[in-house]
C-alpha cells in the first residue's frame, strides 16, 4: 500500500505535535511546519518527517510547503493546526486593536485557505482530508474571545462551503474542546489551563475520525 502522506501545521507543540507523533508511529511519511526551527527540530527529532520552519501566513513559505508536498508525490492528509490568539490580556471588542484583528484574520483565516489552494490538486488526486482546527469560541459568545473567536467561525464557514464545493475530499472543521496549551495559558493564566486535559487526550478520537472518514462537517471532540 502506498505510505501516507499528511501535512501538519502549528507541529511543533500542542495538538499539532500529539497528532504527528500518533501519525508517525501509525507509520504516515509527515511534512511538519511551524515559525520556530528550533523548536520545530526539537519537536520533531525521531518523527522522521520533513520540517519546514516558517510561517504559514508568508506565501513564499506556503509555496515551499507545496513544492514539497509534490516532491513527496501527493498528499493525503492537511491539518491546519497553525493559529494565533491575538491580543492579550483578552480586550471587549469595544476596545479591539483593528490591526491586531487585521494580523488575526490573516493568520488563522486567509493562511489556511490559501494552503488549501496550493494543495487542493494534491488531496483531490489522493481522495484526501482536510483538517481545519477551530474552537468553541466560534460558535459562543465568551467575553474577551470575539477576535479570536470571529477568525475560527470565519474559517468554520469557509469549511463547510469548501465541503459542497469539493466533494471527493473530505472536510472537517473541528472543536478539540479546551485542552492545557501554551496558547491557552497565554488566554486564561497558567494555573486555569492546567486543569485542561492535555492534547495528546483528543488524538486518538482524530485518529478514528481520520480512519472512519465520515462525512464532511463540523466536528467536537473527543
Amino acid at each position: 500500500m502506498t505510505t501516507k502522506t499528511a501535512l501538519i501545521t502549528g507541529a511543533s507543540r500542542g495538538l499539532g505535535l500529539a497528532l504527528a507523533r500518533a501519525l508517525a508511529a501509525d507509520g504516515w511519511r509527515l511534512i511538519l511546519t511551524a515559525r520556530g526551527a528550533e523548536a520545530l527540530h526539537a519537536a520533531a527529532g525521531g518523527l522522521g518527517a520533513l520540517t519546514l520552519a516558517g510561517d504559514v501566513a508568508d506565501p513564499a513559505h506556503r509555496d515551499r510547503l507545496a513544492a514539497a508536498v509534490r516532491d513527496h508525490g501527493g498528499l493525503d492528509l492537511l491539518v491546519n493546526n497553525a493559529s494565533g490568539l491575538g491580543a492579550t490580556p483578552l480586550p471587549p471588542l469595544a476596545g479591539y486593536p483593528l490591526a491586531v484583528l487585521e494580523d488575526l484574520l490573516r493568520t488563522n483565516v486567509l493562511a489556511p485557505l490559501a494552503l488549501i489552494q496550493a494543495v487542493l490538486p494534491s488531496l483531490r488526486e489522493r481522495r484526501g482530508a482536510i483538517v481545519n482546527v477551530s474552537s468553541d469560541a466560534a460558535a459562543a459568545a465568551y467575553a474577551g474571545w470575539g477576535g479570536y473567536g470571529a477568525t475560527k467561525a470565519a474559517l468554520d464557514q469557509l469549511s463547510n462551503v469548501l465541503a459542497v464545493e469539493e466533494p471527493e475530499v473530505a472536510v472537517w472543521w473541528v472543536d478539540p474542546g479546551e485542552m492545557n496549551t501554551a496558547m491557552l495559558a497565554e488566554a486564561v493564566g497558567e494555573k486555569e489551563a492546567s486543569a485542561a486535559p492535555g492534547p495528546e487526550a483528543v488524538v486518538p478520537a482524530l485518529l478514528r475520525l481520520l480512519s472512519g472518514r465520515p462525512a464532511s462537517g463540523r466536528v467536537i471532540l473527543p
